[in-house]
C-alpha cells in the first residue's frame, strides 16, 4: 500500500498543486486547511508523513509539530515561507524531521518525502554491525521501537534521532563528518551554515547526557565532526 501523506495548509492553490503531484507519484494524500481537520484524519486514518505549513493561521505549524512529536513517531517535513535561520532551527527542536523553504522545487521536495517514508519503513529492519553499542550508562538503546530506556523514564527518538544515533553507536569511536551524516539522513551533501546536524546532536544530548553542555557519549570533534565514545 503506497504511503499515506496528509498535506496542511491554508492557501488553496498550493495545497491543491501538491496534493495533485503528489498523487501523480503515486502517494495516498489527503488535503486539509487546518489543524482542527488535521486531528480528525490523524485519528480515523494515521499518515506516514505530515506536509506542515509553519505559518497556519490558529494552531501554527511549529505547535503541531510539537504536539504530535509528543504523541506519535509520524514524519514531519515543515512548508514555511520564512527565510530565518531560527525558524528552521526551531522547527527541528521541536521534532520536525526536516524542512522545505517556499518557493519549493517539486523535486526535491518529493525525494525529501521518499527519504522520510523509506526511514519509517524500515523500522526494526537494519541491524547494528558487530561491534554496536546498546547499553551505556543508564540507557538501553532499543533499536526495534527508535526509543532510550533507562530504569527512571523512556525517550522516544524522532527518525532523524534514531538515524542519527544509531549509524554513531554502531560504529563507536569513529568520528563523522557532517556530509557524511547529512547522506546518513537522505539530505543530500552538507552546505556551510546548514546547522541540522548540530541541532539533532544538542537533541539527542538533551535526552541522554546527564549534562548536555558536557556529554560523555555523543562527543564532538572539532573541525571533524561527532563520534560515539563507548564506555
Amino acid at each position: 500500500m503506497s504511503a499515506h501523506i496528509l498535506i496542511v495548509e491554508d492557501d488553496r492553490v498550493t495545497r491543491m498543486r501538491l496534493g495533485g503531484y503528489l498523487r501523480g507519484l503515486g502517494y495516498r494524500v489527503t488535503e486539509v486547511e487546518d489543524a482542527g481537520s488535521m486531528e480528525e484524519i490523524i485519528d480515523s486514518d494515521p499518515p506516514e508523513v505530515l506536509l506542515l505549513d509553519v505559518g497556519l493561521e490558529g494552531k501554527d505549524g511549529l505547535t503541531i509539530t510539537r504536539e504530535q512529536r509528543a504523541r506519535s513517531r509520524v514524519g514531519i517535513i515543515l512548508l514555511t515561507s520564512r527565510d530565518e535561520q531560527v525558524d528552521r532551527i526551531v522547527g527541528l527542536e521541536m521534532g520536525a524531521d526536516d524542512y522545505v523553504t517556499k518557493p519549493f522545487d517539486r523535486r526535491e521536495l518529493a525525494a525529501r518525502i521518499k527519504n522520510l517514508v523509506s526511514r519509517i519503513a524500515d523500522i526494526g529492519r537494519s541491524a547494528p554491525r558487530p561491534g554496536a553499542v546498546d547499553d551505556f550508562g543508564p540507557w538501553h538503546f532499543d533499536r526495534i521501537r527508535h526509543r532510550l530506556v533507562s530504569a527512571a523514564r523512556v525517550e522516544q527518538l524522532t527518525g532523524q534521532e534514531f538515524d542519527l544515533l544509531n549509524a554513531l553507536t554502531s560504529n563507536p569511536g569513529i568520528t563523522f563528518g557532517r556530509t557524511r551524516l547529512c547522506e546518513i539522513l537522505g539530505r543530500g551533501t552538507w552546505q556551510p551554515g546548514d546547522r541540522t546536524i548540530d541541532v539533532l546532536i544538542g537533541r539527542l544530548r538533551k535526552k541522554l547526557e546527564a549534562d548536555p553542555t558536557s556529554p560523555e557519549w555523543l562527543l564532538t570533534r572539532p573541525g571533524e565532526g561527532y563520534c560515539f565514545v563507548p564506555p
